[in-house]
């Protein structure tokens, strides 16, 4: 089964780009707060937490979001330089700061898709993929070949179906690999999360053949965990795991 801790490994390999490089992953923060504890401010939830982009731009302050705009040429860019930010916060750990500067971005540009994959991979610390899942949704929306995106909603999926053994996550999770691979052959991470579906699937012989053109083009995409699975069921063809 495909945990979420093993979906932090999954998706925190990636390209060189550090933007590019943050997948969704192991819950950080729940996102809701515990009993007996004071609720979250809404800048350190996804989207404010649920607020409109009017409403979201009233609670930070139009006149406050207008003077952050004005130090660069567009929001645009604006919105792109905070949701790089973002990123680098995300991998200091930092998943507050994170979502404040993924949130800016949105407000200064509801359309940046990365903006909203920021937050799913924020969101995939809930104790499960459900807001992930809808934030990535709505990335794909706004740009429906981007391999990245493909394959952070492509696991998530898989890991709904490694919880509740959903046909549908499995099938859905399978396809928007497919895509994946299909859009960047060289996403070595969405090769190994299309190994574990298959795998799901009981397709050993696919499934390392995927695990191989991971391993290829990075081993550190490698999921020893699902690495171990298959040897249970079926030796490495290639012979290169035993």
């Amino acid at each position: 089964m495909l945990t979420t801790a093993g979906l932090a490994l999954a998706l925190l390999v990636g390209s060189p780009r550090l933007a590019r490089a943050q997948k969704v992953r192991q819950p950080i923060d729940g996102g809701q707060p515990a009993a007996g504890t004071a609720p979250r401010p809404a800048r350190l939830q996804p989207l404010f937490g649920g607020l409109s982009p009017a409403q979201a731009t009233a609670a930070y302050g139009a006149p406050k979001l207008e003077a952050v705009a004005k130090s660069f040429a567009s929001k645009e860019e604006a919105s792109a330089f905070f949701a790089t930010k973002g990123f680098e916060y995300l991998s200091e750990n930092q998943p507050d700061t994170a979502t404040s500067r993924f949130n800016l971005a949105w407000l200064l540009n509801p359309r940046n898709a990365d903006a909203y994959r920021g937050l799913g991979v924020v969101a995939s610390s809930q104790p499960t993929p459900d807001a992930s899942i809808a934030l990535l949704q709505q990335a794909l929306a706004i740009t429906p070949t981007n391999s990245l995106v493909l394959s952070d909603l492509g696991t998530s999926h898989l890991i709904r179906y490694g919880t509740g053994k959903k046909k549908r996550d499995l099938t859905t999770g399978l396809d928007l690999l497919q895509r994946a691979v299909a859009a960047d052959a060289t996403n070595a991470n969405a090769w190994q999360q299309l190994a574990r579906g298959y795998y799901y699937q009981e397709k050993y012989p696919e499934a390392w053949e995927a695990v191989h053109k991971g391993q290829a083009l990075s081993t550190a995409s490698i999921d020893f965990g699902l690495v171990s699975d298959l040897l249970a069921k079926q030796p490495d063809p290639q012979g290169k795991f035993k």
